[in-house]
């Protein structure tokens, strides 16, 4: 008999079927036995669909339990799993289930128009598509599942999730790595590894929230690994900060992922609610995915106290990791590469650069490949002596330690000086009238380009001139002049992905396209 004191979610549920394993956002629980029994029957519902080792399915669904089961169907079967981001429109979707030659779609009654319409376009015939709820054409999963044994499904043999990079320069490509033929239960320990990077610690008592979409890699990764730990995954439906707070006080929640965005808003909530919650069972609050302005981390660390971990990776593999005391003695650094991990910073001739040279930032992850599925010419042009980049700017110091810069997409170049946006945005962003706040440059035709600022105002500040005149002489003795915006817009809200991504172009796209 396997060890049940091995991480695995497999092994564990068949341990500990009573386990707590599950919340969904409307607070029902799902034990660890009953997910087993989902999976299973999920499995041999796809392979009499005729799904075999290697296909691929995907999936939209809400955070919770159903996408959870996909999940795990899809890492005992030997499939590529692909979660679509719930805000697609029909042909977005169609391209995700044309691209990644998905033989079944999994579709909640929630985003049944678009996602039939996907489907559609997409040429999926009706024998491959799976309703949660009310989806016309659709075989309804409970029904489906109810067709079949809940055991241990045959040549079982480790699947993966395929996701898809967010898109922000053409259409979104699948991260595609080979399957290594591994047992389920020993690919499920090996994932486990992320967290010991982060210090996190296996078996019950451990509660992980879910504070965004389980479509982002990074959501899905660390969701996933919590469970394998024997964690209890409770899930948020949308952000909310006061909900968050409540959460964390209901299931005693120690490890969460969370973006900047997050901690901004839940440091404007009012001091009373702040303190009516008790986070003190917090051990791992880690935040990534975007860049975290400095007098932020430091407002969150004096809050939440020395739990707060920052990391930077990318779908692609591979990545860095700075512990609360790190940023204390580096403030800025994303800290250095995990131990699987290897950095590189070259120039645009592709040579090594010098330590605290800025260049752009490669990585490499040992024993990990991939490929963008269908274009070969894109994963090639992002490679460079086997380490990838996803075009990140950034140098290291003497000790190994990383520092972002910006994009190179978003780098601003006035008169020949370089601007580096995230520099001033950090700047802006601790100003207490500013909720969020985004830099780029405009058409400028003495200097080449200009730098604007797109603000969008903390609740109780007018946006207008005077506001405008407050955050530029808050720069005062912080910022270069040349760095200062030489012009602030207001919007009333972000286009940010829910992962905390900066959809710029949304912003930057209307200053250009007359130019």
């Amino acid at each position: 008999m396997a060890d049940p004191l091995r991480p695995g979610f497999w092994r564990l549920a068949q341990a500990h079927p009573t386990r707590l394993a599950c919340v969904d956002p409307d607070g029902t629980e799902y034990r660890a036995g009953e997910l087993l029994g989902r999976a299973n029957r999920l499995v041999h519902a796809l392979r009499g669909m005729g799904l075999r080792t290697g296909d691929g399915f995907c999936g939209l669904t809400p955070n919770g339990a159903d996408g959870i089961t996909l999940y795990l169907a899809a890492a005992q079967a030997g499939l590529y799993y692909t979660p679509i981001n719930w805000h697609f429109t029909g042909p977005e979707i169609a391209h995700i289930l044309a691209d990644s030659g998905a033989k079944a779609f999994v579709l909640h009654e929630r985003y049944a128009a678009e996602g039939l319409r996907g489907a559609d376009t997409a040429g999926l015939p009706e024998a491959a598509r799976i309703g949660i709820g009310r989806v016309p054409g659709c075989t309804e999963l409970g029904d489906l599942l109810a067709r079949y044994p809940d055991v241990t499904p045959e040549d079982r043999t480790a699947g993966l999730p395929m996701h898809y990079t967010s898109g922000t320069t053409g259409r979104p490509k699948g991260v595609r790595r080979p399957l290594g033929g591994l047992d389920p239960d020993d690919a499920a320990e090996l994932i486990t590894a992320l967290f010991h990077v982060f210090g996190i610690e296996p078996g019950p008592g451990h509660a992980h929230l879910v504070t965004s979409p389980t479509y982002h890699t990074a959501v899905t990764q660390f969701s996933t690994t919590a469970l394998h730990l024997g964690h209890t995954l409770v899930h948020m439906d949308r952000w909310s900060a006061e909900e968050a707070l409540r959460l964390v006080e209901r299931y005693r929640v120690t490890s969460t992922h969370m973006v900047p965005t997050h901690f901004k808003r839940m440091l404007h909530l009012p001091e009373e609610v702040r303190k009516a919650y008790d986070v003190s069972s917090m051990r791992w609050l880690i935040h990534g995915a975007a860049p975290c302005p400095r007098a932020v981390k430091a407002e969150i660390l004096r809050w939440w106290g020395d739990c707060v971990y920052e990391y930077y990776a990318a779908t692609e593999g591979g990545g860095t990791v700075s512990t609360p005391e790190d940023w204390r003695t580096r403030p800025g650094s994303v800290g250095r590469p995990w131990p699987i991990t290897e950095l590189m910073i070259a120039d645009d001739q592709g040579d090594e650069v010098p330590t605290g040279e800025i260049g752009t930032v490669y990585m490499k992850m040992y024993a990990s490949d991939f490929e963008y599925k269908g274009d070969r010419e894109k994963t090639a042009a992002n490679r460079l002596r086997g380490f990838f980049t996803t075009g990140d700017l950034g140098h290291v110091d003497a000790d190994g330690y990383l520092y972002l810069s910006d994009r190179r997409a978003d780098l601003i170049i006035s008169g020949g000086t370089n601007i580096y946006p995230a520099e001033i945005e950090n700047e802006l962003m601790a100003h207490p009238e500013v909720m969020d706040v985004a830099v780029f440059g405009v058409p400028d035709d003495e200097w080449g380009q200009q730098v604007k600022a797109v603000v969008e105002p903390a609740d109780g500040a007018e946006p207008g001139p005077e506001l405008a005149e407050r955050l530029l002489r808050s720069l005062q003795g912080r910022l270069a002049r040349m760095k200062w915006p030489k012009s602030i817009d207001f919007i009333a809200e972000m286009p940010r992905e829910p992962n905390g991504k900066l959809i710029k172009r949304r912003l930057r796209d209307p200053y250009w396209q007359n130019h």
